[in-house]
């Protein structure tokens, strides 16, 4: 499993971002095999985590036409600053309480 950790410094998020980040996330579960995503924003700082089952699934997902539109519009609107880690899921485990 890998997960992708993008942070951001938030530059102005519209409603058109907000109805992007919804498009993008239903995208990324239809057709890339996402397995999980969580973002937060917190004052000017926003970050996303999410899970996948292997590179070639990230890879797909950065290159795909619509998730290139919405990088576009991040780098020149809704971000001052960005930066994006892709890292291999070593161990994980849970507990119930």
């Amino acid at each position: 499993m890998y997960a992708v950790i993008f942070r951001a410094k938030v530059a102005n998020q519209d409603e058109a971002y907000s109805a992007m980040a919804v498009k993008m996330r239903q995208l990324a579960f239809e057709q890339y095999r996402c397995i999980d995503f969580v973002a937060v924003t917190e004052g000017d700082e926003e970050i996303a985590i999410s899970y996948w089952h292997s590179e070639a699934d990230i890879l797909a997902w950065k290159q795909d036409c619509q998730h290139q539109v919405a990088q576009h519009s991040g780098q020149h609107k809704w971000y001052q600053s960005y930066q994006v880690q892709i890292v291999e899921v070593k161990r994980s485990y849970s507990s119930a309480v």
